[in-house]
């Protein structure tokens, strides 16, 4: 158990240190993982940044999400979700530049500017946990598409299987914990409440 989301971001911080990470730049996504961001931020010395991705959810159940689309138009698309659903064509494009947008602005929210360029750079994507890692797809494919040199995705919790799926996407998937029986991300903190826009800008300043 994570006492709360700073406790979770040092102790992530711990094994990214172990494990010799180095990073030019750190990034989290917002809301939840802006406080372990900045703690892996200060940690390994690197300036912290946001990316931004909103899920896009099936016809008539937006809670069931087919994939994610960063806020650059970077999307993943949960091919087994697709087939469950099967949306339309019309619907799929539809939703997926309505979130697009959605993601652009959350993203003018907690950055003043242009996204940083990734190009040439080692990155760390941080996030409080993955479930299905919809959002994190989408955001380390944004990252991909720039190029870095390097690219770690980092989160304290996740199952193993999720995890594993991420290691396409990114060089390395670093977290603290993989419990094989998984039931959602904040069932392993004992503090998991909402953090809210003002909060999470803080941690930028």
């Amino acid at each position: 158990m994570f006492r709360d989301r700073t406790d979770a971001g040092e102790r992530l911080a711990d094994v990214l240190e172990a494990k010799g990470v180095a990073a030019d730049i750190v990034v989290a996504i917002p809301r939840g993982g802006l406080p372990l961001g900045r703690a892996v931020a200060d940690r390994l010395g690197a300036p912290l940044d946001v990316i931004v991705a909103s899920k896009i959810g099936a016809p008539r159940n937006p809670e069931f999400a087919l994939g994610a689309v960063a806020e650059d138009g970077a999307v993943w698309l949960n091919e087994v979700a697709l087939d469950r659903a099967a949306p339309s064509e019309e619907y799929l494009a539809t939703e997926r530049e309505r979130e697009r947008a959605v993601a652009a602005e959350k993203a003018g929210t907690y950055r003043e500017g242009d996204r940083p360029d990734f190009a040439g750079k080692r990155v760390v994507v941080v996030d409080d946990g993955v479930a299905t890692g919809a959002t994190m797809r989408a955001c380390l494919r944004l990252v991909r598409d720039d190029g870095p040199s390097s690219l770690v995705a980092a989160v304290p919790v996740g199952p193993p299987d999720t995890l594993e799926e991420l290691e396409s996407l990114a060089d390395a998937v670093i977290s603290v914990e993989r419990p094989r029986r998984f039931r959602a991300v904040g069932a392993h903190y004992r503090n998991f409440g909402q953090v809210s826009d003002e909060q999470a800008m803080s941690y930028l300043a």
